[in-house]
């Protein structure tokens, strides 16, 4: 392990290997550390601000278990401005500080990466001169492609965070965005600066126009492998929760699909709805014929799969959780192919790639996952009974994103692995999201996000994400409506988006 200690990110004040200081060619950081990562290619780089009071991890290896881990943890300082949400409004831009956070904002007060891994990044990121803006390159590439990035709190023996100060210029925001995102949102962070900060950044907004883009850049990670052996922790035991409405054929081919697994689930909890006071089930196969596991099915008369769910979670009793849909495919194997790789990745949660027949396959890479699949995931039990599917939410859209953004909240990252597949139909009938016309459907003004994604972004976004989420929504929605005269648009959305407020406010806060 190598200690990279530095002052105010410019200059080197020590190198340290082993318990000794060793020489280096360069005092400037940047060359030092890409110096550093050139003659010890198999190492744990540590970076740490020297004027800053703190007290290291004893095992700081636990955190970086194997290579494809990047992270960091803002002590006094964090690089961006929270500005950066103008433009970007997924989870990793908001992490919460108390706890491991999936996140690409690096901060330079301490941090670490393998060395090797760092390398991967020399021939794109050489030029930059910032530490900083470095650190944070690194990241937001490399997280979509299959590199791990963390705020860590356990890098550090106690919490000394403070009020947190942001160390990039409004021209190195601008150039960021300008490089590592389409360049149509340089013109929202542009109008945010003018409306929201008061501020006119035009040479800045100028002069990023002509930096290098490195947006969806491809970066081979590939032959960083991470050993894995099977092991009796393969035993593990795994729950499969369903939650169904009026589909017994397709859900009928599911079980099937699970007697089948070579890695078969302890316990089927199947929640079944029927609005109708007086009706029976419709899943009689579950009682005349032989399946290899207990099966816990319970029929209720109240309609809402954020209700089922937590019904069915509350069944849960193994070490793993899989939340299935009830119109899926599974090969025989995905299962254990699934456990494979939540112990060869070290992580608490999976979103398995689920693909309609026919559908070629998006993303390529494992990759920390903005979203979570209440249909497609495998979450460790001891982080999912932690959490609840809001029903304030039934009936709506958006129960996942707020699952998924607890699960992180305690500390569990979302990994979307795509060679981990699951087939979804689609079945034409069934399904929850018909069963109840929204409150809001008949009005003569109709709101401007729905009310229930109004709900998520009051109770996750910050202020600036929330400013940049209104503005990049009036836009993206102005090309898809038939009212052309801009000033009566932004009138009317405004009235939808004041609208969409009110009826939010009236959903239960969970």
């Amino acid at each position: 392990m190598i200690y990279l200690k530095h002052i105010n990110t410019k200059t080197v004040s020590s190198v340290v290997k082993d318990g000794e200081q060793i020489q280096v060619l360069n005092t400037n950081l940047i060359l030092c550390f890409w110096e550093i990562c050139e003659r010890f290619p198999d190492e744990l780089v540590i970076w740490i601000d020297e004027k800053i009071d703190m007290v290291l991890s004893d095992d700081l290896h636990t955190i970086f278990h194997h290579d494809l881990i990047m992270a960091s943890y803002p002590i006094e300082s964090k690089f961006f401005p929270d500005s950066i949400g103008y433009i970007d409004q997924f989870p990793f831009v908001n992490p919460d500080h108390t706890v491991r956070y999936p996140t690409w904002r690096m901060s330079t007060d301490v941090g670490g990466i393998k060395t090797q891994t760092a390398l991967k990044f020399k021939s794109i990121f050489q030029d930059i001169k910032n530490f900083g803006y470095l650190l944070n390159s690194i990241a937001k590439v490399g997280q979509q492609n299959s590199l791990f990035c963390y705020n860590e709190p356990d890098l550090i023996k106690e919490n000394y965070q403070t009020t947190l100060e942001s160390r990039a210029s409004i021209s190195l925001l601008f150039n960021f965005v300008s490089q590592h995102y389409k360049n149509e949102w340089l013109f929202v962070l542009l109008f945010c600066f003018i409306k929201y900060e008061r501020q006119l950044p035009f040479w800045s907004f100028f002069k990023s126009h002509f930096k290098r883009s490195w947006f969806r850049k491809t970066i081979d990670l590939s032959d960083l492998t991470l050993a894995f052996e099977k092991t009796e922790s393969l035993r593990d035991t795994i729950d499969i929760l369903i939650p169904t409405i009026g589909r017994p054929e397709y859900l009928r081919q599911v079980v099937l699909d699970l007697k089948a697994q070579t890695h078969l689930p302890s316990k089927l909890i199947i929640i079944e709805q029927e609005p109708d006071l007086n009706s029976k089930t419709q899943l009689d196969f579950l009682y005349k014929e032989d399946w290899p596991f207990e099966i816990v099915h319970r029929l209720i008369h109240h309609t809402g799969a954020c209700n089922a769910r937590n019904l069915a979670m509350q069944q849960v009793t193994s070490d793993w959780v899989f939340f299935a849909d009830d119109d899926i495919r599974l090969t025989e194997n995905v299962i254990e192919k699934a456990l494979e790789e939540l112990h060869r990745l070290n992580i608490c949660a999976l979103n398995l790639n689920c693909i309609q027949p026919g559908e070629e396959i998006y993303f390529e890479k494992i990759k920390q996952w903005a979203a979570f699949g209440s249909g497609t995931s495998i979450v460790r039990s001891s982080h999912a009974l932690k959490c609840q599917f809001s029903e304030a939410l039934e009936f709506g859209f958006g129960e996942d994103i707020d699952f998924g953004l607890q699960l992180r909240s305690h500390g569990c990252d979302i990994i979307y692995q795509p060679e981990v597949k699951i087939i979804h139909l689609k079945a034409g009938s069934g399904g929850f999201r018909d069963t109840l016309k929204a409150k809001w459907a008949n009005s003569s003004l109709e709101p401007k996000p729905s009310p229930t994604m109004m709900w998520l972004v009051k109770k996750y976004y910050s202020s600036e994400m929330i400013r940049g989420y209104k503005v990049s929504l009036f836009l993206k929605f102005y090309k898809k409506q038939k009212l052309r005269n801009p000033l009566k648009y932004i009138q009317l959305m405004k009235r939808r988006w004041d609208l969409s407020e009110q009826l939010s406010d009236k959903l239960p806060r969970s």
